[in-house]
């Protein structure tokens, strides 16, 4: 059972279960992140669940590589990718150790250390859009490789920890197709969000890159 006070840290136990349970329960979850700077606090907003070797969506999904080892790990640790040569995305791993399910988080509200986050997100024109995509997600906290493999369930002084917050009510649960994924992945949705909640990034589909001539 999840314990209901707002800041008691999540067990191990709430990630180790079946991906799309976990998205969805990520909903209204906080996480801190702990800088020099202080502590900035996000409450998850909007999820993507990746479902490894059963989701051709997923970087799994054809096995181990140095990029997605933490995938195959214990659940509750931080999963976090470099894209498109600029970008940083981060993600919670799921299931029992030796799966690769994980949640990608999209977008979530500041709700403590908003200055901090700030200076890392100078182009964004108000709070709500701080962390509204999972780039923006990651740059707002600074989250980057370094913090791959993190165990967001350790004891102690920690970079990153989930929080128990408030779980947002099923009713206002919403899901659909996944952001920017092509091919036989883009038919699972299983992209979850708070109904009508500011900081929700707008849906895109996918759209090939242009190749280089």
């Amino acid at each position: 059972m999840i314990a209901t006070s707002d800041r008691t840290p999540l067990p191990r136990t709430f990630f180790d279960r079946p991906v799309l349970e976990v998205a969805q329960d990520l909903l209204g979850r906080l996480l801190v992140r702990t800088t020099p700077d202080g502590p900035i606090t996000l409450r998850i907003t909007e999820v993507e669940a990746y479902d490894g070797p059963n989701d051709p969506g997923s970087h799994a999904y054809r096995g181990p590589t140095a990029r997605n080892g933490v995938m195959f790990g214990p659940p509750g640790h931080v999963y976090v990718y470099f894209t498109y040569g600029m970008w940083h995305c981060m993600n919670l791993v799921c299931g029992p150790d030796g799966t690769a399910s994980a949640v990608l988080l999209r977008a979530g509200e500041i709700v403590e250390g908003a200055e901090s986050a700030r200076k890392r997100r100078l182009s964004a024109r108000s709070d709500k859009e701080l962390a509204k995509g999972p780039a923006r997600l990651a740059t707002a906290l600074g989250v980057d490789r370094a913090l791959d493999g993190t165990d967001a369930c350790a004891t102690g002084d920690t970079p990153l920890r989930v929080l128990s917050g408030t779980p947002v009510p099923s009713d206002q649960v919403r899901n659909g197709p996944r952001t920017g994924v092509s091919g036989d992945g883009a038919v699972h949705p299983w992209r979850y969000w708070v109904a009508d909640d500011p900081t929700v990034s707008p849906y895109r589909a996918h759209v090939p890159r242009r190749r280089r001539s």
